[in-house]
C-alpha cells in the first residue's frame, strides 16, 4: 500500500494530533491537519513535532480547515477520522468523506470502540469495503498497539495491505478484534479503572480515591495507579467508553461499567483531570511557588491533601520486587488477609478471569489480550500474569475462591483455562517496587 498523502480529520484534539505525527514520521508522509480552521492546526506543529521527537517533520505537515475538508479528502491516499467519540458526528464526517473519497483511497476510524459498522454505512456502496476501524492508543509514539477492526462490507484484500502498512510502514502491533463496544483493550483496561472508581465509592469512609490507588499500586503490574490512569486519560474520554458499554454490553461484568455518581458530577463540572488541572486529583500552586496535588474527598465533595497510606501488605510485596522475588510478592498477597490485601488479589483475579473472557468474545486470536495490555496500557499482560500465579497456586482454585459464585455460573471456567496459552511476555518487567 503506496500512502504519500493523509488526510487527518480533527488533528487538533490530543489523539489527532499524536496520530498525524505518527503519518508524518513512521509513515514519512505528507499529512493535512484538519481543524475548525488552518490557524488552530497551524498552531499545533510545534507539539506534533515534539510528539514524535522529529523536528524533520514540520514539512510535512499542513494545517487546514474543515471548509478544506472535501478539497484535502480528494488528495488524499488514506483518510483517518479522529473527532470526538459521539456516534452522530463521525457518521456527518463519514458522510462528507464518502463524498469526496477517491475510489483507491482508503478511509479509517479512530474510534475506541462505536460501532466501525455503522459508520461503514454512511460511505456509499462501492467505498464500504475500504473502511475499517484503525484504534492506535495514546501515546502513539510510546504505545504502539493498534486494533484494527474490519466490518462485513470490508474488502479482506484491501484490509490485508492495510495493515501490512501499519505493521511494517508506522511500526504499530497490529490486533485484529471483532466489531463490539470498546473493542478489546478499552473495554478490559477500563473496566478495571472503573471497578476502582466504584470501590472508592464504596470505600469513601476509608479514604476513596486515594486508598484504593494506594491499594491498587505499581506492584499489582500497572503502569501507575487506576485512577491516576483515568485522570491521565481524562474522565470525559472514561465516561464516554464505559457509557457506551453500559450502553451496549450484557454480559456478566455489565454492572462494573456504571460509572459512579461523584464521576458523573466532576465531568458536568468541567473537571477532567490532567488537561483542566483538577479531576480525581487536583494540583494546585501555592504562594510560594510550590505545587502542591490533591485528592478529591467523595463524601465532603471537595479537595483534600493525599493521606500517605502505608499498607504492611504492600510493603512486604515492594520489598520483594525490588529483590526480584516476584514468587515471594505474590505469595504475601494471596496469605495476607487483611482488607487492603484482599481488595487488591480481588481486583488481579477478576481483572485476569475479564481478560481471558473478553478475549475469547473479541479477539480473533484470544492470546492476542497480552499484546494488548502490554502495548496498548503498558501493564503487565493476563497470560504473563496467569504463568507468575500458576507457578505459586492452583489457578482454578484462585478464581473459585476470588470470583463471585454468581459470576462463576455465567461463564464456562474450564473452557477459559483450557484456552491459556503461554505468554511472549516475561511479567517481571512490569512489577514494580514504586514509592
Amino acid at each position: 500500500m503506496d500512502i504519500k498523502t493523509v488526510t487527518v480529520i480533527g488533528s487538533t484534539g490530543t489523539m489527532g494530533r499524536n496520530v498525524a505525527g505518527i503519518f508524518a514520521s513512521f509513515g514519512n508522509a505528507r499529512v493535512y491537519m484538519l481543524a475548525r480552521n488552518a490557524n488552530a492546526a497551524r498552531r499545533l506543529i510545534p507539539e506534533v513535532v515534539a510528539s514524535v521527537r522529529a523536528d524533520s517533520i514540520a514539512n510535512n505537515l499542513v494545517p487546514a480547515g474543515f471548509s478544506q475538508l472535501e478539497e484535502c479528502v480528494g488528495k488524499s491516499d488514506l483518510v483517518f477520522e479522529s473527532v470526538a467519540e459521539n456516534l452522530q458526528l463521525k457518521k456527518q464526517i463519514a458522510e462528507r468523506v464518502g463524498a469526496a473519497l477517491r475510489d483507491d483511497a482508503v478511509s479509517c476510524s479512530g474510534t475506541s470502540g462505536l460501532s466501525v459498522t455503522e459508520l461503514a454505512e454512511c460511505y456509499p456502496e462501492r467505498l464500504r469495503g475500504r473502511f475499517f476501524g484503525v484504534h492506535m492508543f495514546n501515546p502513539p509514539y510510546n504505545l504502539q498497539l493498534c486494533e484494527f477492526c474490519a466490518t462485513k462490507y470490508s474488502d479482506p484484500a484491501v484490509g490485508a495491505e492495510l495493515k501490512e502498512y501499519l505493521s511494517k510502514q508506522l511500526i504499530r502491533s497490529v490486533v485484529e478484534v471483532r466489531d463490539m463496544p470498546a473493542f478489546l483493550g478499552n473495554r478490559v483496561g477500563f473496566r478495571l479503572i472503573n471497578m476502582a472508581m466504584q470501590y472508592s465509592e464504596q470505600y469513601s469512609d476509608y479514604g476513596g480515591i486515594d486508598y484504593i490507588d494506594a491499594v491498587l499500586g505499581e506492584f499489582t503490574g500497572c503502569a501507575m495507579p487506576p485512577l491516576v490512569t483515568a485522570d491521565f486519560v481524562g474522565l470525559d474520554v472514561h465516561k464516554a467508553i464505559v457509557d457506551n458499554l453500559y450502553a451496549n454490553t450484557s454480559d456478566y461484568a455489565h454492572e462494573t461499567f456504571r460509572l459512579c455518581d461523584y464521576a458523573n458530577r466532576l465531568v458536568d463540572n468541567g473537571c477532567y483531570g490532567k488537561k483542566t488541572k483538577a479531576g480525581l486529583y487536583k494540583t494546585i500552586r501555592e504562594d510560594n511557588g510550590k505545587k502542591q496535588r490533591l485528592v478529591y474527598d467523595i463524601d465532603a465533595d471537595e479537595y483534600r491533601e493525599i493521606i500517605p497510606y502505608e499498607f504492611p501488605f504492600a510493603k512486604k510485596m515492594r520489598g520483594h520486587i525490588k529483590d526480584g522475588n516476584y514468587h515471594q510478592a505474590i505469595g504475601v498477597l494471596i496469605k495476607n488477609h487483611s482488607q487492603e490485601a484482599q481488595i487488591c488479589l480481588r481486583f488481579m483475579v477478576n481483572h485476569i478471569l475479564y481478560s481471558l473472557y473478553s478475549a475469547s468474545v473479541v479477539a480473533c486470536n484470544p492470546s492476542d489480550i497480552d499484546d494488548v495490555m502490554a502495548r496498548g496500557f503498558n501493564w503487565c499482560p493476563p497470560l504473563a500474569m496467569v504463568s507468575l500465579f500458576s507457578q505459586i497456586t492452583d489457578l482454578r482454585r484462585l478464581f473459585v475462591e476470588n470470583i463471585d459464585p454468581s459470576v462463576l455460573d455465567k461463564i464456562d471456567l474450564d473452557a477459559l483455562l483450557s484456552q491459556i496459552t503461554p505468554s511472549r511476555y516475561d511479567y517481571r518487567s512490569y512489577f514494580r517496587a514504586g514509592r
